[in-house]
Parts: structure tokens; C-alpha cells; sequence
């Protein structure tokens, strides 16, 4: 039997692909993805066969990816950010659990072995970029209500705004969804002030990549397209300016615990 290695790639540059991530793709024989993200990673995959599927064949791609490794071959599939966080992980797993339950037919696959290497997630490189915004608790809530119900979804932001997270956005719009945006931010309006930070992300380290932070009070969908990532700030994030420079941070409270000596020797 083969080997698979499910791989998170990162947001985009190429530098942000972890070393573990590069020699698994190296020794592979073959790369299954949706071919954007074998585009971003340049001539790393070269030499090897490719099998791009588009997207909404997430779970053509897992199965394209068991079945190449239960021939013998060494396999990586690939998704950007995190393969662990909305992405393909759960999927390999979720056939493998379907195989075990008898509700699949392919008993080959449980001898493929699997090695699963995350990758940098858009709301780490998106907070990295804007100084620490995940300073303090937070949560991600994707606003996608294909496979998740719209009440549940509804549900979760609720509960993350009376909890104070600082919440990352994805999936945050689509060609046929626009409203469930604004929902989300008149929700969190009613937890938190409107002058809160907001970290709107596009397109993130890559080469066409935008970057705004606004109020919570602005944010708006229209401004924000599939390929975007939207983190809103707690209560206590702050947004802070240094000159032509901008820095959103959330404090974690270490600030309580300096004495008014140490402040005074810090001074």
C-alpha cells in the first residue's frame, strides 16, 4: 500500500509553505487539488502527476486521493491554509469512518496510511499581517450555509458574541450569497461596540492581496468577495495608529498583572 499525506499549504506565498509540507510534496508521486492551489506553489510540484478537480468535487478529490494511494502510490492532497480547518481532512476521514461502518466499499483503503501536516490558516496570516489580533479567545464561524443550516449558524454567532470572542469569518459571501454577512454583524453589534475593529483580508499573501481595517459599524458585504477573509475584534481589541502605520491587537490582560513598580521601571 501507498502513503497520503494531507497537507495544508498555506495562505498563498510560497514562503509560508512549511518545510514538513515541501518534502512530503517532493516525495510524492502524484498531487491531487483544486489546480489554483498547485499554481500557487510553483515549481515544487513539477515532475510530478497532477489531478485537479474543481471546486464542488471536494469529494471526488478524497476519493481520487485514497484510491491513488491503496495502488501503491505516494500521494499528497492538498488544500491552502490549514487542510484540517474547512477544508479536506475531514473529508479522508469521514470516508475512512463510512468504510468502517460498512457504508463504503473499498476496504483498501484502511491500509493506506495517512499523514496529515498542517498548514498556516488565512485568519493566522491575516492577524499576523494587521499585528495580534488573536491575542485573547476567539473562534472561526464559516457564514456558508451550503452543507450547515442557516438557524445553526445563527445560533453559533449568537454565542460567540455573548462570549466575547474575537470571530473569523470565512466563507463570508459567495456569487449567490450576500446577506448572511450583514446578519452576522447586526448580531455582533448588539455584544459589542460599534466602533470595534475589523480586519477585512483579500486575497492574503498573495500577490494581489488588500487589506483594510474598518468598524464594525462599516462593515458591509458588499466590500467583501469569496476570496476574503473577515476577522471582527472583541470588546477590548484595539486599533492602533503609528503614523502611516496601522496595528490591530487584543489585549489578554497582561497589563493587570504589572506592578506599579514595574510600570514605573518600564517607564
Amino acid at each position: 500500500m501507498g502513503k497520503l499525506f494531507v497537507i495544508g499549504s498555506g495562505p498563498g506565498d510560497p514562503e509560508l509553505v512549511t518545510p514538513k509540507a515541501r518534502k512530503a510534496i517532493e516525495s510524492s508521486t502524484d498531487l491531487v487539488a483544486y489546480g489554483l492551489y498547485l499554481n500557487l506553489l510553483g515549481a515544487i510540484c513539477s515532475g510530478k502527476s497532477h489531478h485537479d478537480l474543481p471546486l464542488g468535487e471536494e469529494t471526488g478529490r478524497a476519493r481520487l486521493a485514497l484510491d491513488l494511494a491503496a495502488s501503491g502510490k505516494t500521494v499528497s492532497l492538498i488544500s491552502s491554509g490549514d487542510i484540517g480547518i474547512y477544508a479536506m481532512a475531514t473529508l479522508v476521514f469521514e470516508l475512512l469512518d463510512q468504510q468502517l461502518q460498512g457504508l463504503e466499499h473499498h476496504p483498501e483503503w484502511l491500509n493506506v496510511e495517512i499523514e496529515v501536516i498542517p498548514g498556516i490558516s488565512a485568519m493566522q496570516a491575516g492577524a499576523g499581517r494587521v499585528g495580534a489580533l488573536l491575542g485573547h479567545d476567539f473562534c472561526t464561524i464559516s457564514l456558508s450555509d451550503l452543507l450547515t443550516p442557516w438557524d445553526t449558524i445563527v445560533n453559533r454567532i449568537e454565542h460567540a458574541g455573548a462570549g466575547d470572542f474575537v470571530i473569523s469569518f470565512y466563507n463570508p459571501v459567495s456569487k449567490k450569497r450576500h446577506w448572511q454577512l450583514n446578519h452576522a454583524r447586526d448580531i455582533l453589534l448588539k455584544h459589542r461596540p460599534s466602533e470595534t475593529p475589523v480586519f477585512i483580508g483579500r486575497q492574503l499573501t498573495r500577490e494581489d492581496e488588500s487589506i483594510a481595517i474598518i468598524t464594525l459599524a462599516e462593515l458591509d458585504a458588499g466590500d467583501v468577495d469569496m476570496f476574503t477573509l473577515v476577522s471582527v475584534g472583541n470588546s477590548e481589541s484595539r486599533h492602533i495608529i503609528n503614523g502611516t502605520k496601522e496595528w490591530v491587537y487584543t489585549p489578554r490582560g497582561y497589563r493587570k498583572l504589572w506592578s506599579p513598580t514595574q510600570h514605573k521601571e518600564s517607564a
